[in-house]
């Protein structure tokens, strides 16, 4: 047992530890001012906390409309939740808003102005319009700031005919789009036809990867890909598409495109390249060797801070059986290998512990980032850190689910394939991959969700399809399963999580706070977003559907007043990660590199420091 001294010592080297941690380079973000119309009258506002705000910001709200003199809202400074309802407005004018921050009593300058126009009806989303290419849908998408104006533009994944990597067939080339938050198209770059689209080919990642202020788009490239100055990479007249309509032959490439506009920055051969088709898993788990192009063409993405400053792109591929993952440096005008994982063979203990999904966090808490991999993690340095064994699976999630013990949890759902066995749910340490709880077991699982949704209890709960039930994170039964084992938002005004699901959002053990009518979800049965982040007002998320017609995009905000406050999300490193890798695989929903939830300490500070592109 320490005494009184080692206990002061134990406590006086976390604290060095965490307070002497390199700051990690972060967007330079602005207000996120945003208003919807509430009512016939009144029109709900709400605006963000920077990561690198003090505590005791406060903030005035200012309004005009038309050509009126501009009125400040509040009577006192607000210094509670950073959200108000304007009442008594007047429809029938443009209504300009601008909020200051109060600084030591000190009103500062006003943010970027939000303009709801006049004849607004009431709704509480935006709509982006856009410029969808004939028989194609919009899919999955991400956020960054490419023009540094510190607001979000985005980035959306247009799809035509796709197919799944088990089905043969022809498909549509991938088409990505930008675009500013009015609807203000930027570019468009198409990967042509030897980039075959499905959920499990084409995974993009958005970030600033550079620290100039300005977000790049990275993914996998080929021969005739147009860049978003109509220019060629590689060979414009090759065609490697089998009768089949597999790719399974020709160059493969890995390109950095300009954010700004889309212009291609620096193209490098894809690693790893295919090698033997037949090395990537079997079909059914049985060691048989895939032939078919279905296990090889199975890729991942993320974001990670592998150096504790600056963002590194790390591509993936193989999941089932080979698993290599490889880290990329994007730094001064130049392309570079960090390092490269790679499992190699069966015999490997890594090898097939990959998930349809995976997630960044610093488990290990020295500053770097690790990337948690299903039932797998890999360290900063690119070596493994641990295995459990548990076999691949289709859903996770890590945050600090259970505030009662040191550290990050991991919680995910497993497979059952030909001759395996074990637990099909389970929770385990993200450190060191000790497994904490663990059900169903021998099941095949292929959904599962942990947060804190329930309002009444302090630490996550867990569930999942066939649960029976919704478990604390000890494992004891605690309530009904859930209706959906999806997506989850921040949305009322309590710090715990709703159940987002297709175009709807539910509160457990209550009802129906949001039904989208004339939105849609994407990617079928797994009914997920085109994006889920906070991405605009205060730390709540918007959920981003399309519009029944594909013609626009939705971004839908809450109208709900709170009185919690708390910087915005995209200002904690691991939710912004998050966002970043949420399109990948099977899409799952972002989570805070602490404790979020009812009964939750303070928010930590984040250790960032702001890029601005204007330097």
């Amino acid at each position: 047992m320490l005494n009184k001294t080692g206990c002061f010592l134990l406590a006086f080297i976390f604290f060095f530890t965490v307070n002497t941690l390199a700051q990690r380079q972060m967007e330079n973000l602005g207000r996120g001012l945003v208003a919807v119309r509430k009512s016939a009258n009144a029109v709900f506002v709400s605006w963000r906390i920077l990561g690198t705000d003090p505590d005791d910001i406060a903030f005035n709200l200012y309004a005009k409309s038309g050509n009126e003199t501009e009125q400040k809202l509040n009577p006192h400074p607000l210094s509670q939740g950073t959200n108000f309802t304007d009442m008594n407005v007047n429809t029938g004018s443009d209504r300009h808003y601008v909020v200051k921050p109060i600084i030591k009593g000190l009103e500062q300058s006003a943010s970027q102005a939000f303009t709801l126009a006049a004849n607004t009806p009431v709704r509480q989303y935006l709509t982006v319009p856009l410029k969808t290419p004939a028989g194609y849908t919009p899919n999955d998408a991400s956020v960054g700031d490419l023009d540094g104006d510190g607001e979000y533009e985005i980035i959306l994944h247009q799809t035509g005919r796709s197919r799944d990597n088990a089905s043969d067939g022809f498909t549509d080339p991938p088409i990505f789009q930008a675009y500013k938050l009015d609807g203000t198209f930027l570019w468009e770059i198409n990967l042509g036809k030897n980039i075959r689209e499905g959920a499990h080919y084409t995974q993009f990642m958005v970030y600033d990867l550079d620290g100039d202020g300005l977000a790049e788009f990275a993914c996998k490239t080929a021969d005739g890909t147009v860049d978003g100055k109509g220019r060629v990479i590689g060979d414009a007249n090759k065609d490697y598409r089998n009768p089949e309509g597999k790719i399974l032959d020709g160059p493969e490439y890995f390109t950095i495109f300009s954010g700004k506009t889309g212009a291609a920055l620096a193209t490098t051969p894809y690693i790893p390249g295919r090698g033997n088709i037949g090395a990537w898993g079997g079909k059914g788990g049985n060691g048989k060797n895939d032939h078919s192009g279905n296990r090889v063409d199975r890729f991942t993405a993320c974001i990670a801070y592998l150096d504790g400053i600056h963002p590194s792109v790390v591509m993936g591929r193989g999941y089932y059986g080979r698993i290599v993952l490889a880290a990329w440096d994007w730094r001064n005008g130049k392309l570079s290998s960090r390092w490269v994982f790679d499992t190699k063979n069966g015999a490997n203990p890594y090898s097939g512990m990959g998930n349809h999904n995976l997630t960044v966090a610093d488990v290990d808490h020295d500053g770097k980032d690790e990337i948690v991999f299903g039932a797998m993690c890999v360290d900063d340095n690119g070596k493994g850190l641990y295995t459990t064994g548990l076999r691949h699976g289709d859903a996770m999630h890590v945050t600090d689910l259970d505030p009662e013990r040191p550290g990050l949890e991991v919680f995910g759902v497993h497979e059952i394939e030909e001759g395996t066995k074990g637990p099909g749910a389970a929770l385990y340490d993200a450190q060191t991959g000790e497994i904490l709880w663990h059900g169903a077991d021998d099941e095949d699982v292929g959904r599962g969700v942990a947060d804190n949704i329930d309002n009444s209890r302090t630490g996550a709960q867990m569930w999942w399809t066939g649960s029976n039930g919704l478990f604390d994170i000890k494992g004891n039964r605690i309530g009904e399963e859930p209706k959906s084992a999806n997506f989850l938002i921040y949305w009322d005004a309590d710090l715990s999580r709703e159940l987002l699901d297709g175009n709807h959002i539910d509160k457990y053990n209550y009802g129906r706070l949001l039904t989208a009518d004339g939105a849609l979800a994407n990617n079928g049965t797994k009914a997920t977003p085109v994006l889920s982040a906070d991405i605009l007002g205060d730390w709540r998320e918007e959920l981003i559907l399309r519009a029944a017609d594909n013609q626009s995009l939705r971004i839908y905000t809450t109208i709900i007043p709170t009185e919690y406050r708390n910087y915005t999300l995209m200002h904690d490193p691991q939710y912004r990660l998050s966002i970043a890798w949420q399109n990948v695989g099977y899409n799952q929903p972002p989570h805070t590199g602490f404790y979020f939830g009812h009964g939750m300490k303070m928010a930590p500070k984040p250790h960032v420091v702001l890029v601005d592109p204007k330097k």
